[in-house]
């Protein structure tokens, strides 16, 4: 009973980290005495519920019931409220979210938040859906079949999103007929990588085999659709959660080819188990079946091999086939390897990758021809290095992963970029920054992270995007920011630029702004007069409004204010020389230093009565003052130039009339 494993089967990249942080999370709770509930099941399945809940995880129907402790948000997500009520009843909330889903919820909000309407193709009673709806601070509309789009209502624009365990070919149809209804439709194809990818492995499966058993929850989406797509193709197939579930008489068809796929939230032990069955199944077969005919007269004939008879069934080969051999004869134009067939095989040294192989090393190679026509096995080793270069990517691609890039050409629409492997990726030039990009060609030779976001399997063309890397990685790095400010904190950040109100400051991600009267505690005409560009600086968190995403930031906040013992800097009877800054009719203002100021009173401008100030004292002219009064709470020092100059002529009287040394008067001769 032969059977075919899909290459891609059991838990993808987001559930199985969603389960990592899990378990992770129960063992913290139960090192610090706590409970660790899950909002509803983390994942639908039920093998990995009860793994979970073995490990002290208790899944609970809503945030009421988790008392206290810490709460896990399953992988399908949750409406922002339940989030802000988890965080409000003083729960440790860990975020088990897909990064799929959570992209496909920043997506929603962001639409929302335009004023444009969403379309959001799935399940209406599924989680995910639910949850992702919520997101949306506009309108939002959950459609399923072809018939909920003809009851749309009519729209300007829209956007057309998708759950991200929905059924690809359902998708390609509702696409078909939103697009039929609505000229201007921006459409995304939300599927997750690691859902599309099984979902067309085991398609192409189902074609090709008499059976199909696909492994996973039976409430799971994702492996409910995988088994939609499969029996279409291949009407004998059955989903089971475990092993024990598969009939007896199933696993007992001799000489029928069975197709074995995996959801993608189903655990690998249950997926295993069913494999480990059907292995067993394979060699009870084996070990039934009857010798072959020729084999069996043989032996009953006590007949001896021949040793052309033993050659031919020392190894099978196919083309395709993977194989290890070792080097025999090296020539300057091939390499002869012995692989265990009849004849040994010949590589070209055009298809060597290792150039300086020697004799007796042991090297992978692919079977390209078991005959070339003149009984040569032709081999190649850079379709092995090539077939997993691209497997790499595609495994990237399902998991969300960026890849290293180089661009190598500017071409018509784009850039051709060398990624790893020395596969070629084109990005659109929609898809190399935020902004237009003029010239391409800025970009030939630079290092580059990139996003596969379109993949032609048959031909192996990748379509990728710088643009969604750096808005990724700017949403991640902003997110981590706002986690960590608080109100009254005191954070570090550079100046990247001024407004007339005021500077605003790079917070490691997000920016916050000190308006111009929080720059210093005296007057600043301009943010430019107390901070330069650039400039590292220590703020104070005044205010957050996440909602908004607004910082209020303050400099001056971390300053020494000028007040602070103002008394001991200037005692009353203090003669000093600063410059007027301001006049009003009632006196001068005087600038002691920045943030603060005297005041000479027009009674005190002037050793004579004057009938205005501006008649002896102008802006900006250097006066002697003498200080009368110090009030540091009401914050007022008044001053005195009368004062001051009746001292110096004082002083001046006091000099002129200091006796030298007594002249003794003459004596008179007579």
């Amino acid at each position: 009973m032969p059977y075919t494993i899909a290459r891609h089967a059991g838990y993808c990249a987001g559930v199985r980290k969603a389960m990592e942080l899990a378990f992770s999370a129960a063992r913290e709770a139960r090192e610090q005495g706590i409970p660790c509930y899950s909002l509803g099941e983390l994942i639908h399945n039920p093998d990995a519920v009860n793994a979970l809940r073995r490990e002290g995880v208790i899944p609970v129907d809503r945030v009421e019931d988790a008392k206290s402790g810490m709460i896990l948000l399953r992988s399908h997500g949750v409406p922002p409220e339940v989030e802000e009520q988890c965080r409000r009843q003083g729960l440790i909330v860990r975020d088990c979210t897909c990064a799929s889903v959570r992209a496909l919820h920043n997506i929603v909000r962001e639409t929302g938040e335009q004023g444009i309407p969403v379309i959001l193709v799935g399940e209406p009673d599924h989680p995910e859906v639910q949850g992702t709806a919520a997101w949306c601070p506009g309108k939002c509309y959950i459609v399923r079949t072809e018939a909920d789009v003809d009851a749309l209502p009519e729209m300007e624009r829209a956007l057309a999103v998708s759950q991200t365990t929905f059924s690809l070919s359902a998708w390609e149809k509702i696409l078909k007929r939103l697009n039929g209804r609505f000229k201007n439709l921006d459409a995304r194809c939300t599927i997750c990588p690691a859902t599309q990818m099984r979902q067309q492995e085991a398609k192409a499966l189902a074609a090709q085999v008499d059976a199909m058993i696909v492994v996973g929850g039976r409430s799971s989406a994702n492996t409910r659709k995988l088994y939609e797509e499969c029996r279409a193709i291949c009407p004998r197939t059955i989903l089971v959660e475990r092993a024990e579930e598969i009939p007896s008489h199933f696993a007992d068809i001799h000489n029928h080819h069975i197709g074995i796929a995996a959801g993608a939230s189903t655990p690998d032990w249950s997926f295993k188990e069913v494999v480990t069955r059907m292995n067993e199944q394979e060699r009870i077969d084996q070990e039934t079946q009857e010798p072959v005919a020729n084999v069996e007269q043989e032996v009953q004939e006590n007949q001896a091999l021949t040793m052309e008879d033993i050659e031919k069934t020392v190894v099978r080969i196919r083309t395709g086939q993977t194989v290890t051999g070792t080097v025999v004869q090296i020539n300057d134009d091939e390499v002869c390897v012995n692989i265990g067939y009849k004849s040994d095989g010949l590589i070209k040294r055009s298809e060597l990758v290792d150039q300086d192989v020697k004799l007796n090393d042991e090297i992978e190679v692919e079977v390209v021809k078991v005959n070339d026509g003149e009984g040569n096995v032709l081999l190649s080793q850079r379709n092995i290095v090539n077939r997993k270069a691209w497997d790499a990517l595609m495994e990237k691609y399902e998991n969300n992963e960026y890849i290293d890039a180089v661009g190598k050409e500017a071409v018509k629409g784009g850039l051709l970029a060398s990624v790893e492997g020395g596969i070629r990726a084109f990005v659109p030039a929609s898809q190399l920054a935020q902004r237009y990009v003029e010239k391409i060609g800025q970009f030939v030779g630079q290092p580059m992270k990139l996003k596969i976001i379109d993949v032609d399997k048959q031909k192996k063309r990748i379509v990728a995007s710088r643009k969604q890397v750096i808005e990724e990685e700017s949403a991640t790095k902003k997110a981590a920011a706002w986690e960590k400010l608080e109100e009254g904190a005191v954070v570090k950040g550079i100046v990247r630029r001024f407004a007339d109100f005021g500077a605003f400051v790079d917070l490691d991600g997000v920016d916050g702004l000190i308006h111009i009267t929080d720059l210093a505690w005296n007057r600043v005409n301009h943010p430019s007069d107390v901070l330069q560009v650039n400039q590292e600086v220590e703020v104070k968190v005044l205010k957050l409004d996440r909602e908004r995403e607004r910082i209020q930031l303050g400099y001056k906040q971390l300053q020494p204010m000028p007040w602070d013992n103002i008394e001991e800097k200037y005692p009353v009877g203090t003669i000093l020389e600063r410059n007027v800054v301001r006049i009003r009719p009632f006196g001068a203002f005087i600038e002691l230093e920045p943030g603060v100021d005297g005041l000479v009173h027009i009674s005190q401008c002037a050793l004579t009565r004057i009938a205005k100030v501006e008649d002896v004292l102008q802006v900006g002219q250097p006066v002697r003052v003498k200080v009368l009064a110090v009030d540091p709470e009401a914050k007022r020092i008044s001053l005195s130039i009368r004062e001051a100059l009746a001292d110096e002529a004082s002083l001046e009287e006091e000099a002129l009339e200091i006796p030298g040394e007594a002249e003794e008067a003459p004596v008179d001769a007579e």
